[in-house]
């Protein structure tokens, strides 16, 4: 069997590197559209400084995935989670309701009262926003979830369902009285000890993978696919002017990118086109001083500061760390067509400046040195309320065809590095050969 994947992500990457060692695998020809592999898992090198495209972390609950992830690194660093909430000038550990007695008073009561006398407990939670109010009451919510949500998905909650959040458990009484009372409680505790790569940033994990790809699998990069046809033998893919024929095709690339060279029926070529997602702006900066201490991530959810987190690259090693100051990885999420996305360059850099400044981070705006500045047009997967129908009618449909979905755009989930692994696995072991 001869194997194209579309797209040199780490879906793209694990597929192969899960496939490879079949017997009837004969040929793996994975093409990407950049010059260099990785997807979502590349790392940016500037001036001397290796930054992520957003925060990305070796953790899991799933042994077997991280134990792979790990082995494939030359070297690690392993590290506590030390992530903080910046809310009206104060700082609460991360998650925000195992921290509760830093909020000042008149927040933290109606927190608290609102979370032992909830309305909302006992309804089903249909979206986002009733799970919030159901599981952790309207002071809660309405403090920090509500509007640290409403601001990185740039989406309303109460239109989103309850895919991403359905997993968080519910805090009980006894450690919301903890919490209130002055006692910091660790929450999600299979995060608060991670590992990431001694050096190379998180793509040191892809040239990992990269490394362990046997001599059935090549690798293409600089790619512009612009056609997938459907054959009496199995298919034909024509990128850059090549027409290349394989038996079987496998899509990381975002479905939406994958409507355009197949040719998709109207009906699901408009449930492809109902499918929201959120593009990033990464701008890497060093200030003069080291102002927030020895955290590594800080959410933000004040709509007067237009990122909504930022992540402290000195805190990972010390490959990572500036000679002087400190350096940070600012995310600002946006849409196509929306005010974030119409500021220039200029514009863009004075509003980092001033949030950075406001949140503490610099006595100056002009303390604020920008390294690079780069966007990423596919970053977050939206889960809004018709978000499970419409992919189940697009999974459905391209495997009709014979064409199978993975990875975050590909399978249109928003799926981090351990889940991409093991859909990647399942996607060999169980999927690929009983159709």
């Amino acid at each position: 069997m001869r194997y194209v994947i579309l797209g040199g992500g780490l879906s793209g990457i694990s597929t192969a590197f899960f496939l490879q060692d079949r017997a009837d695998t004969e040929e793996i020809l994975i093409l990407e559209k950049e010059d260099v592999p990785g997807g979502l898992c590349r790392s940016i090198e500037k001036d001397g400084y290796t930054y992520d495209i957003g925060p990305h972390i070796l953790f899991s609950k799933d042994k077997e995935m991280l134990s792979l992830m790990l082995e494939v690194l030359e070297e690690k660093n392993d590290l506590r989670r030390s992530n903080q909430i910046i809310y009206k000038g104060r700082y609460v550990q991360y998650p925000f309701e195992n921290d509760l007695s830093k909020l000042p008073k008149e927040d933290l009561k109606y927190c608290l009262t609102h979370f032992l006398n909830n309305p909302y407990e006992n309804y089903e939670a249909k979206n986002m926003l009733q799970f919030f109010l159901k599981t952790f009451g309207e002071g809660i919510t309405n403090t920090y979830l509500r509007p640290y949500n409403e601001k990185i998905w740039k989406y309303d909650p109460g239109f989103m369902d309850t895919q991403m959040v359905d997993r968080i458990p519910k805090p009980t009484r006894d450690e919301i009285m903890r919490s209130a009372a002055g006692e910091t409680v660790d929450g999600y505790v299979h995060q608060l000890y991670f590992s990431y790569p001694s050096s190379g940033g998180i793509e040191a994990v892809i040239r990992g993978f990269l490394k362990r790809l046997n001599a059935k699998c090549t690798v293409r990069c600089g790619e512009q696919i612009t056609a997938v046809q459907k054959t009496a033998e199995g298919f034909m893919v024509v990128s850059n002017g090549e027409q290349i024929e394989t038996d079987q095709v496998v899509s990381t690339i975002p479905v939406q990118e994958l409507a355009k060279i197949y040719d998709t029926s109207p009906e699901i070529a408009e449930r492809v086109g109902s499918l929201r997602y959120n593009s990033i702006i990464i701008a890497f900066v060093k200030t003069r001083e080291d102002l927030c201490g020895d955290n590594f991530a800080f959410m933000n959810p004040e709509k007067d500061v237009i990122f909504h987190r930022i992540s402290k690259m000195d805190f990972l090693g010390e490959n990572y760390r500036s000679e002087s100051g400190a350096s940070y990885m600012v995310e600002v999420t946006y849409r196509e067509n929306d005010y974030v996305d119409g500021l220039t360059e200029e514009e863009l850099k004075a509003e980092i400046s001033r949030g950075m400044k406001q949140i503490g981070f610099a006595e100056d705006e002009k303390d604020v040195e920008f390294i690079n500045l780069t966007r990423h047009p596919y970053a977050y997967v939206i889960y809004d309320v018709d978000h499970r129908k419409n992919m189940e009618a697009i999974r459905a449909y391209y495997k009709s065809k014979g064409i199978l979905l993975n990875g975050r755009f590909g399978s249109f989930e928003y799926w981090n590095m351990d889940r991409v692994l093991r859909e990647s696995k399942k996607l060999v072991e169980e999927r690929l050969f009983t159709t």
